[in-house]
């Protein structure tokens, strides 16, 4: 068997799982890019030998060289790039406070049909799990109304909770946010509007923990973490799009 058949069904079993969620509706620049690169791949492996000859006859003239040298430069700082954002979004996917003198600020996602949307419940459920275990603590549910939403995200999300038990005393609605951003600014102010503690626990899914907290930080919160549980086939699509988000917010944010 020839040896390069296995990376390129790697690569196609690759471009396969960043496809995964496209009939549900989610299309990004995270499985957009994962499955072009992933295409680009599994056609170098598939036409190895014409690859290869293009290479060589690249080399052999002083443009080729730089061109070479060039794309491999900016491949492996992509590759370094993408390690480092990842050991970083890895280092603050699960970080709960110590101890129950906090706030939880769930942040805002999509709302079906005046219910919340798969990734929404799960950092419900994330939430709920907490605020049984820790009866004084609050929560913020922030998120506002989208054009095609029904209801609120906040609305949403409290309406789930209540009706899984928790009193609706502990639930502070921020319904005006349209960002992360605006999430974490406006739930600032109901915590300190309602003299809650002022110890954020931010509760959204494990990869976008990363970005909230730099958020966060540049409203003055230094929060823990709690993250909801993320689908397998979905992580590679949002993961790669934390990278773009990450990047840009560094650069403009």
């Amino acid at each position: 068997m020839d040896v390069k058949i296995i990376p390129a069904l790697l690569s196609l079993a690759m471009f396969i799982l960043f496809a995964c969620p496209v009939p549900m509706g989610i299309m990004t620049a995270g499985n957009g890019a994962g499955m072009l690169i992933s295409a680009v791949l599994t056609a170098v492996f598939v036409f190895w030998k014409q690859f290869r000859g293009l290479i060589s006859s690249l080399w052999e003239k002083t443009a080729g060289k730089v061109l070479i040298c060039g794309c491999s430069a900016v491949l492996c700082f992509c590759v370094i790039l993408a390690v480092v954002l990842s050991i970083s979004m890895i280092k603050q996917i699960n970080d709960p406070p110590p101890n129950e003198n906090t706030t939880l600020v769930v942040l805002g996602c999509k709302v079906k049909d005046g219910r919340p949307s798969f990734m929404l419940k799960r950092r419900l459920e994330a939430a709920y799990g907490y605020l049984s275990e820790h009866e004084s603590v609050c929560v913020v549910v922030s998120g506002g109304k989208g054009d095609d939403e029904l209801i609120s995200e906040a609305e949403c999300m409290k309406q789930y909770l209540t009706e899984k038990g928790i009193s609706a005393e502990r639930i502070f609605m921020e319904d005006k946010s349209t960002t992360t951003k605006e999430n974490l600014m406006f739930s600032k102010n109901i915590i300190e509007n309602n003299h809650l503690p002022d110890t954020i626990t931010l509760v959204t899914d494990g990869y976008h923990q990363k970005r909230a907290e730099m958020l966060a930080e540049k409203q003055g919160i230094h929060p823990y973490n709690i993250s909801g549980y993320t689908s397998w086939y979905i992580i590679p699509t949002y993961w790669v799009r934390e990278w773009f988000g990450l990047v840009y917010y560094k650069l403009f944010g």
